[in-house]
């Protein structure tokens, strides 16, 4: 079973976190089920970018991203190659490592 790496985050995830992934499920999906509080603001259907992550490795073991996807990701801040919508990435046979970033276009959030 692959694991998905997700490196510290300040307010999410502290210390980090490695999490057994199994294969299909959405990297937001996973992280929600394991407790990392990822937003998500438009409920995972690809119509926000608040969660934005960046692959920081296994990229390629990913699906391929949808135009739909790429279309959010250009609003999405601090947008990088590694950049996937976490709603819309879809775990393979790859360990990933994944970062959230500090900031989403989605400045208030109903958990703070």
């Amino acid at each position: 079973m692959p694991q998905i790496i997700i490196l510290p985050h300040e307010e999410l995830c502290p210390d980090g976190l490695v999490i057994e992934a199994e294969k299909g499920k959405t990297i937001c999906d996973v992280a929600l089920a394991n407790g990392v509080e990822i937003e998500h603001a438009c409920e995972k259907s690809c119509a926000c970018t608040t969660c934005h992550v960046y692959i920081r490795e296994g990229m390629d073991s990913l699906n391929e991203n949808t135009e739909d996807e790429d279309d959010m990701l250009d609003k999405a801040w601090g947008l990088d190659p590694d950049s996937r919508l976490s709603c819309q990435a879809i775990v393979g046979d790859e360990d990933l490592v994944i970062e959230i970033p500090k900031y989403t276009i989605n400045m208030v959030s109903e958990n703070h």
